[in-house]
């Protein structure tokens, strides 16, 4: 699935883990270890992965101003024009999956995954 996902969102120049650390870095800024926790990603992997939105200039780190021994990550312009290439290409390929498998069995994908990202959280 992951690589129907990257296949699609290439012309974008973004994979999907990208993507998704685009869709929930935007709007407010957050710190890296806020984002690490609502994407469910190791700290150490969001902060690999971060190193390659911050150097195409989608996304920058900054100091938190309520704690400098934090960084907030903070969407720039630039990523915001990447997510608003990336996501008709997204909802596309979600379409296609759902025509696929079936809107039902996908929900139900997702409520497995759901549950398992809670049990091994825990």
């Amino acid at each position: 699935m992951t690589q129907r996902y990257d296949r699609a969102l290439a012309p974008a120049g973004i994979n999907v883990n990208q993507y998704a650390i685009l869709r929930h870095a935007r709007g407010q800024p957050q710190t890296v270890g806020a984002l690490a926790r609502s994407l469910g990603m190791e700290r150490s992997t969001l902060s690999r992965d971060l190193g390659h939105l911050v150097a195409a200039g989608w996304v920058c780190l900054q100091r938190d101003p309520d704690d400098a021994r934090q960084r907030r990550v903070e969407m720039r312009p630039a990523g915001d024009a990447v997510l608003r290439v990336a996501e008709p290409l997204w909802r596309a390929t979600q379409l296609q999956i759902e025509a696929l498998m079936g809107v039902d069995e996908v929900g139900r994908l997702h409520a497995v995954l759901d549950r398992a990202t809670r049990t091994l959280a825990a």
